[in-house]
């Protein structure tokens, strides 16, 4: 088998597994039906080419959780070009200033040709949301590996402001987020697993998490322990005055 890992990173990210009504939440990291949507944009594989995506949905799929973010809220509204109605007013969730390591495993050559797709996307890339790019490059690279092997592996993508807050540590536990084995008897579970984009009736199944803490070398890690503040002097305000009382 092998593993196509890829960075998710932007000012804003937001992976909604469930919407109600005006109100759109988003999960703590990328749901697998948000990144194979990516894979899926970067191929041109249409809404309703439920085949082709498919062939998507049987990659095994995991997210390293390499910087959480802030979750933030914010409101939107909208008029109808025609009417000039005013629609009704929505409450949207994102994540912000957040960096994810994901990863799917799968064929070696399908794994290579979408590997390849994100570097000349047919549909633009973004994070959950149209108005959510990616900041850097998302396509990092094909490995023969395991899915959790190739997540325990990666390199910290934190940014760098991030990394330096964990400078006295030289590894850092990070969480992995990925689809349960045969074997796992626990996890969670979750409704991103797409098996139609079609705008008229988009469908997801179940799909059992597995939560995993791996240790990552910090890159900005001193073996210097953290400078201590120096107590402030003494000071007695009225010790110029003993002289003169």
């Amino acid at each position: 088998m092998s593993v196509l890992t890829l960075l998710l990173a932007g000012p804003l990210q937001s992976w909604g597994a469930s919407a109600r009504f005006t109100r759109r939440t988003t999960e703590a990291a990328p749901t697998k039906s948000g990144v194979l949507g990516i894979l899926a944009a970067a191929q041109g594989i249409q809404r309703g080419d439920d085949d082709r995506l498919a062939e998507l949905a049987a990659l095994r799929f995991g997210v390293r959780i390499d910087q959480p973010g802030t979750r933030v809220r914010d409101f939107q509204t909208a008029h109808h070009r025609v009417t000039g109605k005013s629609m009704p007013l929505s409450e949207r969730f994102y994540l912000a200033d957040a960096v994810f390591t994901a990863a799917v495993e799968g064929d070696h050559t399908l794994l290579t040709a979408l590997h390849n797709a994100l570097r000349n996307p047919v549909y633009p890339t973004f994070l959950g949301r149209r108005s959510c790019p990616p900041a850097r490059p998302v396509e990092l690279a094909v490995h023969d590996s395991t899915l959790a092997r190739a997540l325990g592996e990666e390199p910290w993508h934190a940014a760098g402001w991030y990394q330096k807050l964990h400078r006295t540590t030289l590894t850092v536990p990070l969480v992995i987020l990925r689809d349960a084995d045969p074997g796992d008897h626990n996890g969670d579970t979750l409704r991103d697993h797409p098996l139609s984009y079609a705008s008229e009736h988009r469908r997801h199944a179940l799909r059992t998490v597995v939560t995993e803490t791996v240790d990552i070398p910090n890159p900005r890690a001193t073996t210097r322990p953290p400078a201590r503040r120096q107590p402030a002097p003494h000071h007695d305000p009225f010790g110029p005055l003993e002289d003169t009382l």
